[in-house]
């Protein structure tokens, strides 16, 4: 019960992490006050690789600065990490 309840959370968050690069990018395109760097870095290095990657890759957001790609790749590991040892309590 434990292991899908922390798979449901890292779900929840990688999808917090997409929506969160997605309203930055609007934000952008539109002149508006926009969502620190580092806040987009956090959220992506903290199991939310998933959410970066995907919003970089469909909403074309932070796609050009190598520190975010390298944040998605170290999130995108916590995230395989975290759900091999899910699995792993299965």
């Amino acid at each position: 019960m434990t292991v899908f309840l922390v798979l449901g959370i890292l779900l929840v968050w990688n999808i917090v992490v997409f929506a969160t690069y997605s309203i930055d990018k609007y934000k952008a395109v539109h002149h508006l006050w926009r969502i620190p760097e580092r806040v987009l870095l956090l959220m992506s290095v903290f199991a939310g690789g998933v959410g970066a990657f995907l919003a970089g890759q469909i909403v074309h957001h932070k796609t050009r600065k190598w520190y975010f790609w390298l944040a998605w790749i170290v999130g995108l590991m916590v995230d395989v990490v975290l759900v091999v040892i899910m699995v792993k309590w299965l």
